[in-house]
């Protein structure tokens, strides 16, 4: 508390004299970094069930400040365009092609809306036809494409509401959608700053309920924001047809959710309920879930869930009530759900921690018990009469279990893996799934047999795999593995396991990840099926490695290495400076941290968020850098947080140095979220580095009482660990050249812009060598290129000055 009230009176007290803000434009970086930033991004990738039509989506690489400069409201958790009536952080593609997977030639779409913005792309049930939102000045058009003729319609005019997602359900053998509209006699938006209260605003706790609530961003903060937030949420719910034609299917409400069951006789409508909240965001509001029959007459009130401001303490911690209720995938008309049999309070000691249910429509009579799971319940997946696959899991121990479950005849469940589910070179994988008659996924069953997918990541590289599991034995037989040495090859989808046809996605270090059907029981038989070339030629003989080392408490590490293209490895008598890019991970034991999913085969895809540009530049880089915070048994990770932090560091540097590539005295760290919030600490509590780059960090913990990352305790409960680990109540100890850099609106929980001005106020006021930007319009990932470069610019600007030429 001492050296709190030293760094505060400090700060109060200094004296030196505050030069005024540099004025500045935006900048473009060195051409060597722009080539690559600047790039044509490859389309993104849609496929059918029987992989028979592709569907490739065009974006731009950036968006623009022009984009980002819009009308926008902040609501409940919500980024809203009130003009437009969709996220204003959307993502909108601008063109679509659409190709066989056996031709060569991509088709491009007739009827297409000028200027598109399109976004909300959804299948039909009989893949046949695409869904699809364009958003125009003034809202939201529904459009439909035909792949047959490769020609896109016009269904209505600007009417829909994309405020709460997608405002498109296919049903009635994909002739009819289900679409939200914004209701005709919508009340007018209030003007924020122009609105006169009628009072203050006033918020009440009770003694001794406690709630652990993190800090979130965009919440409620008074009556106008309630008044704004219910109109932007109300929806009227209207069917349309092929044609176009609408028809009112249920008044104005706050729709939060619509799903038809499986058979499209039922129904579920989910709506926001008041009170609202100024603690929580929208998912935490109350709602209720009505089941419906399909022409709209209503059958049962089956999910009432109230206000949730208050949970115990914990990531284990859930509300109490029904929650995950969800229509079966393998029954025409049945819904899941689970209750909690602890209150939803991890603290408590029961045997069982959750309660799962199945309820048949039309609801009329009571929910049927289906089993217990011993831990939190993590998900299923239905299969038939006879197979379904559960999940339980508990955060504290990192455990997670695989169950086999007779779902009719609700026998006990089975464990089939018993696991630490960050250890990664025992992951069996994920179980696959198919197309049933109801057109719904459930699992892919053969002869009493499952299949699973799995990465594939061993010591001696990364090799993913197909197995197959026999329900009866429960053991597994390997299919297929991938043998690649010098290229990934990614598993996406298995077509038909009977066959041996499978879908992958290949790519190595300079050639860009493109689609490939395989036949796993032909040797030679490898189709490409997209074509997408390398954006990045000018690094592609920048030399990657993936290197291995050891911390000095033995616990393994890695990072991915880049050197120049032509830097002479063998005898290197040219000290470069190296560049650090890492962010902490927490484990509970030292196996699951010393193990790595790097692979020096991986597409290098240089981005703004890494140091990978730098190698084009004389730099070493060492790229996710392995930075593992453990607590074994009761200790808890954060209980060493700094001293692990710094054991990290000096062995990556340790490990390149000991390679003999670089001039230690020329190390430079960086990192992003929680990252910054390391890089922060490792300048201020250690020697290793000449600079470093924080962005969109957190630095003062006491701002975040109730948790941050993987902390779940208070800051009552360990004020030591809050203040020790962070960087703002140790600002007196930072002596090293810092950029640091934030979003001017993060959205972010616990990240607000504030921490890095109040951060930077400390460090200047102290006299540390700081330099502050602070993007315009940005949130926590930047996505304007005008930000991009100049942020690429001023990183470029800064290592040269600090590192390069140090």
């Amino acid at each position: 508390m001492k050296r709190i009230i030293k760094t505060l009176l400090a700060l109060l007290l200094a004296t030196a004299p505050m030069t005024a803000q540099e004025n500045i434009t935006f900048q473009k970086p060195s051409k060597e970094i722009l080539q690559l930033a600047d790039f044509e991004r490859a389309p993104s990738v849609s496929m059918n069930t029987n992989k028979e039509w592709m569907i490739l989506s065009y974006r731009n690489t950036y968006k623009n400040l022009e984009e980002l400069n819009q009308d926008e409201l902040r609501l409940g958790g919500l980024r809203i365009n009130p003009n437009t009536n969709i996220s204003s952080t959307t993502s909108f593609i601008n063109n679509i092609k659409i190709k066989k997977t056996n031709d060569k030639t991509e088709t491009t779409v007739k009827g297409l809306p000028a200027n598109a913005l399109i976004s909300n792309m959804t299948w039909a049930p009989n893949e046949t036809k695409l869904a699809f939102t364009n958003t125009t000045a003034t809202g939201n058009e529904l459009w439909i494409l035909d792949l047959q003729t490769a020609t896109a319609t016009k269904l209505t005019e600007a009417v829909l509401n994309a405020n709460l997602g997608n405002p498109i359900t296919w049903y009635k053998n994909s002739t009819q959608m289900l679409i939200k509209v914004m209701p005709e006699n919508r009340n007018q938006l209030i003007n924020a700053a122009k609105a006169i209260p009628s009072g203050p605003i006033v918020s009440t706790a009770e003694e001794g309920v406690v709630s652990q609530n993190r800090t979130y961003q965009d919440l409620l903060k008074n009556k106008t924001d309630e008044a704004n937030f219910e109109t932007i949420v109300t929806s009227e719910l209207y069917t349309v047809d092929l044609n176009g034609n609408k028809k009112l299917f249920k008044k104005a409400d706050m729709y939060a959710g619509e799903t038809f069951s499986p058979d499209g006789n039922y129904m579920l409508l989910t709506t926001i309920q008041k009170p609202f909240s100024y603690l929580v965001p929208l998912s935490r509001f109350p709602m209720k879930t009505t089941a419906y029959n399909a022409e709209g007459t209503i059958l049962k009130v089956v999910n009432e869930i109230p206000l949730n401001e208050v949970m115990p303490k914990g990531f284990m911690a859930v509300r109490e009530g029904k929650r995950s209720m969800s229509w079966r995938n393998d029954k025409p008309a049945t819904l899941f759900f689970v209750e909690a049999l602890d209150g939803g309070d991890p603290a408590k000691n029961v045997s069982h921690r959750d309660a799962l249910y199945t309820w048949e429509a039309p609801f009329t009579n009571n929910p049927e018990l289906l089993t217990k799971t011993p831990q939190r319940y993590g998900g299923i997946a239905w299969g038939d009469d006879e197979t379904a696959i559960v999940y339980d899991q508990w955060y504290d121990t990192r455990n997670i279990k695989t169950y086999l479950f007779n779902p009719t005849k609700k026998s006990d469940l089975v464990t089939i893996w018993d696991r630490n589910y960050q250890d990664i070179y025992t992951d069996p994988g994920d179980f696959q799934t198919k197309k049933n008659t109801l057109g719904r996924q459930i699992l892919q069953k053969e002869s009493n047999k499952l299949y699973l997918i799995g990465e594939g990541h061993t010591k001696e590289g990364q090799f993913p795999f197909i197995d197959e599991l026999d329900l009866a034995s429960l053991k597994t037989k390997r299919l297929y593995q991938s043998k690649f040495t010098e290229k990934i090859e990614t598993i996406s989808e298995i077509i038909d396991i009977k066959k041996g046809n499978i879908l992958v996605n290949i790519q190595s270090k300079s050639d860009y990840p493109n689609y490939y059907f395989r036949n796993i029981k032909s040797k030679n038989d490898l189709k490409q099926i997209t074509f997408n070339k390398n954006p990045f030629e000018s690094i592609k003989d920048v030399h990657k490695e993936v290197i291995k080392y050891k911390r000095k408490d033995g616990v393994e590490l890695s990072g991915t290495l880049y050197l120049p293209a032509g830097y002479n490895r063998k005898n290197p008598t040219e000290k470069l400076p190296l560049l650090i890019w890492a962010y902490p991970t927490e484990y509970k034991d030292k196996n699951s941290a010393g193990q790595t999913a790097a692979n020096p085969n991986e597409f290098t895809f240089p981005y703004y968020g890494s140091f990978v540009y730098w190698a084009a530049k004389g730099y070493a880089v060492l790229d996710d850098a392995a930075f593992p915070i453990i607590g074994e048994g009761t200790q808890e990770p954060n209980d060493t947080f700094l001293e692990q932090l710094a054991m990290n560091a000096e062995a990556a540097i340790d490990a390149v140095d000991k390679l003999g590539y670089i001039d230690r005295t020329k190390v430079g760290v960086g990192g992003h979220s929680y990252g910054a919030f390391m890089t922060a600490n490792l300048l201020a509590h250690t020697k290793l580095f000449a600079c470093g780059i924080a962005r969109s960090g957190a630095y003062n913990r006491t701002l975040t009482p109730f948790g941050f990352q993987s902390e779940q305790r208070n800051y009552w409960e360990v004020p030591n660990i809050y203040n020790t680990m962070s960087p703002f109540m140790n600002a007196e100890k930072m002596k090293t050249p810092l950029l640091l850099v934030h979003g001017e609106a993060d959205n972010n929980p616990g990240t607000f812009t504030l921490q890095t001005e109040r951060y930077f106020q400390a460090l200047k006021g102290l006299g540390a060598p700081v330099r502050m930007v602070i993007l315009p319009k940005e949130s926590h990932s930047y996505v304007a290129k005008e930000n991009i470069l100049h942020l690429l610019w001023e990183q470029e600007q800064f290592l040269d000055k600090h590192l390069k030429n140090k």
